[in-house]
Formats: C-alpha cells, structure tokens, sequence
C-alpha cells in the first residue's frame, strides 16, 4: 500500500467529504482528510493533524 497524492481543500468539510469520496473509488484502500498549517514558498509545515480517516488505513500513519 503507498500513499496517494495529496490534494489541498478549501475547508475542513470539503477535506473530509473529499477524502470520504477518494475512499469509495476503485483501487483506493482507504483515504484520509488531516490540517496543517505552514509556508509553501518555504516549505516550512506543521505537523498533520487528523480529521477524519476512511477504509483501510493504518492506525500508524507515521508508519512507512
């Protein structure tokens, strides 16, 4: 299992209610919709914080 792209949401909704959606579609194991805080230009982030998880997604998410 490898993790997908990340997709950037507008809203904490629209994060969960996308991750749920990415879920349900063929090939995809599970999803999960997290928050974080940072600079693109610097590329400097906070550490994730989970929303909401969906399908089979390890309890770890720090896990390789």
């Amino acid at each position: 299992m490898a993790a997908g792209e990340a997709t950037e949401c507008l809203s904490v909704n629209a994060a969960v209610m996308r991750a749920q959606a990415l879920s349900r579609k063929p090939g995809h194991a599970g999803a999960v919709a997290f928050s974080r805080t940072g600079d693109p230009s610097s590329g400097d982030f906070s550490d994730a914080t989970l929303l909401r998880k969906f399908g089979d997604v390890p309890d770890d998410l720090t896990a390789p």
